[in-house]
C-alpha cells in the first residue's frame, strides 16, 4: 500500500498480521440513471449528469458496505491535480458474526 494512501489515522497493531493486508476502498461521487437508448447513444465527450453536486459528500465503500463519507479535495502541495478524500463521517462498523 502507498505510504501516502492514508494519513492521520490510528496506527496499525503490529501484533495483528491482518492489519498489513491491503484493501480496496471505492469512492462513489454520484449516480446517473439514463434510459438505455440514451446510454447506447453516448459518444466521446458526451456529458452524463449525476444526481450530486460538486460540493456534495462522496461515499466510501469496501465491497458493497458503506464505511464513511467525505469531501473531495485536491492534495495540498501537489501540482498534478491528485485527488484525496477528507473524511467527514465514519460509520459504525459492526461485525455480522
Amino acid at each position: 500500500m502507498d505510504d501516502n494512501a492514508l494519513s492521520s489515522g490510528p496506527a496499525a497493531d503490529p501484533s495483528n498480521p491482518f492489519t498489513a493486508v491491503p484493501i480496496e476502498v471505492s469512492v462513489c461521487v454520484g449516480k446517473a440513471r439514463p434510459l438505455i437508448r440514451e446510454l447506447v447513444s453516448l459518444g466521446e465527450n458526451a456529458l452524463l449528469t449525476l444526481d450530486t453536486r460538486v460540493d456534495d459528500p462522496v461515499e466510501l465503500y469496501v465491497g458493497e458496505r458503506l464505511i464513511a463519507r467525505g469531501m473531495l479535495e485536491e492534495k495540498e502541495g501537489d501540482t498534478t491535480g491528485q485527488l484525496v478524500v477528507r473524511l467527514t463521517e465514519i460509520l459504525q462498523l459492526q461485525s455480522d458474526l
